[in-house]
């Protein structure tokens, strides 16, 4: 990162960073079951880039950018990936870095739905029957090419029975 240490050539690194995941990123939230917790549910938001094992470079200075995450073998797809799945570190880094530097592509709306399901999770709203439906609510809305791997209403359904 030391080649970058002008204010010109951090800028120019944001915006190559802010390209690349316009293209190769994604801002996600799935639910697991975990039947000890008060919703009966786990919402995990990441932000994850991929990339083939020869163009690792972009991956390590992402990494490097951003003074978090970890990179993963994905074996789906036969590729590496660059994730971040910590709360603290999603609303204090990426989704500022994100704000600064927007995205171009339609893209652009998922990540401004991640951001509000981070703020919310922020303030613990996901902990309580309204706030945690909500955020459901909005994870449903992005990344609509997507599948999910449980439905609204099965979610819904569940937390439902869960004591709050």
């Amino acid at each position: 990162m030391d080649e970058y240490n002008t204010p010109t050539l951090r800028r120019e690194l944001s915006n190559y960073i802010s390209g690349y995941v316009d293209g190769e990123g994604c801002f996600c939230v799935s639910f697991s079951k975990r039947p000890k917790l008060n919703m009966g549910w786990e919402v995990k938001p990441s932000f994850a880039v991929g990339q083939n094992y020869d163009r690792r470079e972009v991956l390590d200075l992402m990494m490097e950018h951003f003074a978090c995450g970890f990179l993963r073998r994905d074996y789906g797809d036969k590729t590496l990936k660059y994730e971040i799945r910590s709360l603290k570190e999603l609303l204090s880094k990426v989704i500022p870095h994100f704000l600064a530097f927007p995205l171009k592509s339609a893209k652009q709306k998922d990540f401004l739905l991640f951001a509000d399901i981070c703020e919310r999770m922020g303030r613990s709203e996901h902990l309580h029957t309204e706030g945690f439906k909500a955020i459901v609510d909005i994870a449903c809305q992005m990344n609509s090419s997507s599948k999910r791997r449980y439905a609204k209403s099965e979610v819904f359904a569940t937390s439902s029975q869960m004591k709050i």
